[in-house]
């Protein structure tokens, strides 16, 4: 009776140990197919996440293509514009300097003649201030640079001398050529002899 109580505990340790493998080989393939459906809900997300990413992308160039083609159109039409109010502007002013070139051509005219040089010399005043008028209604003023203290936003030295007093030290001493500007613009420097 000791044997068969002895050959079944063994028959019943090893039911045990072969039935424990294939309990661990269950419980593995349950951990593995819970791992392979984590996975594949893992992976499902990312493909989801990346075909929203994807969407996203081609919504931004769409915008992005939207606003290049809106810019290029508004750069043309500004251009377009800026050039039609130059042609505008160019014309109003080459309209306004036609008087005066008239005066000019009558002024040559009479000096061929003229035998009194005052009247020629106020006649050429006379052109001179209506020049001067029709910049002044154009907003264009000279530069006043004699005597003033050198400034680079304004002047152009052409050459340098010694001063001829002490109080003209880094002022312009000369006027070359008259600069110009319209309001705060300068359109021509004027050219000038600086003292040193």
């Amino acid at each position: 009776m000791e044997n068969t109580e002895q050959e079944e505990k063994e028959v019943k340790v090893e039911t045990e140990q072969t039935a424990q493998p294939e309990l661990e080989d269950a419980d593995n393939d349950s951990k593995k197919s819970k791992k392979n459906r984590r996975q594949r809900k893992e992976d499902e997300a990312k493909d989801k996440e990346i075909e929203e990413l994807k969407a996203q992308v081609e919504e931004q160039k769409d915008r992005y293509l939207r606003l290049s083609a809106e810019f290029d159109n508004y750069r043309k039409r500004t251009l377009k514009e800026r050039s039609d109010m130059l042609k505008t502007v160019n014309g109003d002013t080459l309209s306004g300097m036609l008087p005066v070139l008239d005066d000019l051509e009558r002024a040559m005219q009479s000096m061929q003649k003229a035998t009194d040089v005052d009247a020629v010399r106020e006649g050429v005043v006379l052109i001179y201030n209506k020049i001067q008028e029709f910049l002044k209604n154009k907003g264009i003023v000279e530069i006043d640079a004699m005597n003033q203290v050198f400034d680079t936003d304004l002047h152009e030295a052409i050459t340098k001398i010694p001063a001829p007093t002490e109080d003209l030290k880094g002022k312009v001493v000369d006027v070359i050529q008259k600069g110009y500007k319209i309001d705060t613009k300068v359109i021509r420097y004027a050219k000038v002899v600086v003292g040193e």
